[in-house]
């Protein structure tokens, strides 16, 4: 009898190991919303229709910009520091920036 509750002890054990492993390794990752390390964007307001942006680590982005209303009028990656925003009118805007999953938000006005 004793055996059983052994045998019973280790299946519950392997059990629960096996939930715990699969349930951390299939949440996806949340992006932190944190620090981008040595973030610098400028020209801040932008004139010309180009902005720059540029960190410590210099990886690729991923870049959304929203109007004050918070819809999304512009989405792309960036692989360089150059970002082109001719095509954006006069105004107030929020842009979004991830850089290894980690996602910063500014304010950016465009004249």
């Amino acid at each position: 009898m004793a055996k059983h509750y052994v045998q019973i002890l280790a299946v519950l054990i392997c059990f629960l190991v096996t939930t715990l492993i699969f349930s951390q390794s299939i949440e996806p990752k949340k992006p932190d919303f944190g620090t981008i390390e040595g973030l610098t964007i400028y020209p801040n307001p932008v004139s010309n229709g180009r902005l720059y942006i540029s960190s410590t680590k210099n990886l690729s982005k991923s870049i959304q910009i929203f109007d004050v209303l918070g819809k999304k009028i512009y989405d792309t990656g960036l692989f360089g520091n150059a970002l082109d925003i001719s095509r954006l009118n006069n105004g107030v805007y929020i842009i979004k920036i991830t850089e290894n999953n980690i996602t910063v938000t500014r304010k950016l006005v465009v004249k």
